[in-house]
């Protein structure tokens, strides 16, 4: 078996080091890697020979590390057949099967199989998995569904919670909540038993997220995740439990913060939060839309976020025989849902937005989460039809669905659209009969997906959606091919 390796307690000043030498162009491939040298060895060493004026820490780096393993992909694509066969290969590219090996990590190994995203990730993701799935389940893989469902509530039963990924520096944040989804998929093929068989999971997952709950106060409003309304009610918030420089990219947060003395520190919990939610980096967590400096992911309550917890209570009330802990949620459920439509619901622009909880004012990003209360079905019909108008005006484009309706250089804000969010839209729509729209927006992202396909015999984690003859931009690292949730995605639309 592995051992895991804690980057920053086990390297300490050489992972610092490491990053801040500059010779890799992505940090990941540092914080990724593996040794079959006893860390305490490796930093002793360290310290012993960079004494020395013709040290090489590159050298040393190659001499004690290894590239984490990948599977390439060994085979051509072929453009001329269609995009559904090519994804059926990808299927097994993108699995990882439990290994037993001797080697330091920060891989958390898992117990059943998974499938990753591609690229640079080479590791499962929380929120990626439940579109991954939605494709799985068009393939007819049910176990490998199970499997990654089993590996999401063992690590809920072992951290207490789901981690972004399986990687020991994720291990202070988790992802949009989407088990309790993947579950309810789960239970679509094989029946409602699941439901009893992870209802401890989904109630423990559901403690993390209102972890504080008797804390706040109307002097102390917030606690980690939960925030204490102005009406007593309780909604969420992104939040992440290290405060420290991400290890995947240490580099980029020092240089950010260092110039902001104690600021710094709540630049790098909103970094951090804002990687929480996915959506990182995206101008709807800033003051200022064009500048990053601003970003103040955790002095909002997030529209999404709220959507999810709501499903996950009505699911846990749903799954449960006990009456009293059935009502229980119920009411938080609904508790949740006045609270949604109360904070981000806005009657002038007739559009959801996140709520500053700070300033008690709501935001004016206009973005694809307000997809979210449709595809849970807690608009009125009315909020519904004004939702769709907005989208169309402002997000939909010849490619789909764009993320928000502003141009920062940042990847989750427009040119770009995401594979999820097309999803999350598309169905939202439908619950309300805005059929042509969501049509539409399917239509469009198919044919943009297949053509990009069809030109270079890759799927990619974004597309620009503006201009569909250009690769998406943005973001902190090169675009990457793969990739698990466009996959599951364009399968499922291409399906129906």
């Amino acid at each position: 078996m592995s051992k895991l390796l804690h980057l920053e307690n086990d390297l300490q000043e050489l992972f610092v080091d490491l990053h801040a030498s500059g010779l890799w162009a992505d940090g990941k491939e540092i914080s990724d890697a593996i040794t079959h040298i006893n860390p305490k060895e490796i930093l002793a060493a360290y310290r012993s020979e960079k004494q020395d004026d013709n040290f090489d820490i590159k050298a040393f780096y190659e001499r004690c590390f290894s590239k984490a393993p990948t599977r390439e992909i060994n085979y051509k694509s072929d453009t001329s057949a269609p995009v559904q066969d090519h994804i059926l290969k990808l299927w097994e590219i993108l699995s990882r099967t439990p290994e037993k090996s001797e080697f330091h990590s920060s891989l958390v190994e898992l117990p059943y199989p998974y499938i990753v995203p591609g690229g640079r990730f080479n590791e499962i993701y929380y929120w990626d998995s439940y579109f991954t799935m939605l494709g799985l389940a068009v393939s007819g893989k049910v176990d490998m569904i199970e499997a990654m469902v089993k590996n999401f509530a063992y690590m809920i039963n072992e951290f207490g919670f789901i981690p972004n990924g399986n990687r020991s520096y994720y291990l202070g944040r988790s992802q949009p909540p989407f088990f309790a989804l993947m579950v309810s998929l789960l239970a679509e093929e094989k029946g409602d038993e699941v439901l009893k068989t992870f209802l401890p999971a989904l109630i423990k997952e559901h403690d993390f997220w209102m972890t504080g709950t008797d804390q706040v106060t109307a002097g102390n409003s917030s606690f980690k995740r939960v925030v204490r309304m102005p009406d007593s009610s309780l909604l969420n918030r992104h939040f992440d439990n290290i405060p420290n420089p991400r290890a995947e990219m240490y580099s980029d947060d020092v240089e950010l913060i260092e110039s902001k003395g104690d600021a710094g520190k709540k630049t790098l919990l909103d970094i951090r939060a804002a990687c929480e939610s996915g959506w990182d980096f995206s101008s709807r967590w800033c003051e200022n839309a064009e500048s990053l400096e601003t970003i103040r992911t955790t002095d909002l309550v997030q529209v999404d976020l709220n959507c999810l917890l709501y499903f996950l209570e009505n699911l846990i009330a749903k799954a449960s025989d006990n009456s009293d802990q059935h009502d229980n949620y119920s009411k938080m459920a609904d508790d949740r849902k006045q609270a949604i439509q109360k904070y981000f619901w806005n009657s002038e622009t007739s559009y959801y937005h996140d709520f500053n909880w700070v300033v008690g004012e709501q935001t004016s990003s206009i973005n694809a989460a307000a997809a979210y209360p449709l595809f849970f079905e807690i608009s009125s019909k009315s909020q519904a039809i004004d939702v769709a108008k907005t989208m169309e005006k402002e997000l939909l484009k010849d490619g789909g669905l764009l993320t928000t309706n502003f141009e920062s250089g940042q990847q989750w804000d427009a040119p770009n659209g995401w594979a999820p969010l097309q999803w999350m839209a598309i169905k939202g729509l439908r619950n309300y009969g805005q059929n042509n729209l969501a049509n539409q927006i399917k239509k469009n992202w198919i044919g943009l997906n297949t053509k990009v396909f069809k030109n270079t015999g890759k799927m990619m984690e974004k597309y620009n959606v503006v201009d569909t003859n250009l690769l998406s931009g943005g973001g902190e690292y090169p675009v990457q091919d793969g990739f698990g949730w466009t996959n599951g995605v364009l399968l499922k639309l291409l399906s129906e």
